[in-house]
């Protein structure tokens, strides 16, 4: 078993697959022509992004939705970077929200969190260990 893919249900999936890719240099690998799902290229498992339209037809209840949740729903995806400091800058140039500013940790990683348009808690560090 591993991890294959993570999908983010976002409102916009075009406008998610460019924030990311703009904000943290991702390529994209696909972006289906109808708009209802994306994936980035990410190293070993892909970020992949699917319409809360597609949501709905998978799920009979819904989801809770992170763009339209007040809060950070509790779970983040999180990118490792020697730099977290020029990350988070270019991630609010983009438009994200900051959520908290680079700090460094007791075990020394750099860590910030950043909430993205779509409503993503992301987590910018650098490596664990370093």
């Amino acid at each position: 078993m591993k991890l294959g893919y993570t999908i983010i249900y976002v409102p916009d999936v075009a406008a998610s697959v460019k924030f990311f890719s703009e904000s943290f240099g991702f390529q994209v690998r696909f972006l289906h022509e109808g708009g209802d799902y994306g994936e980035l290229e990410t190293g070993e498992t892909t970020l992949a992004f699917a319409s809360v339209t597609l949501a709905d037809t998978n799920f009979k209840t819904g989801i809770v939705a992170a763009h339209s949740s007040q809060k950070p729903l509790g779970v983040e995806v999180a990118f490792v970077t020697d730099n977290v400091a020029d990350a988070h800058a270019k991630a609010l140039a983009n438009g994200a929200q900051e959520l908290a500013a680079p700090k460094q940790k007791p075990w020394g990683q750099t860590v910030s969190y950043v909430r993205s348009p779509d409503g993503t808690l992301i987590e910018l560090c650098t490596p664990v260990g370093d």
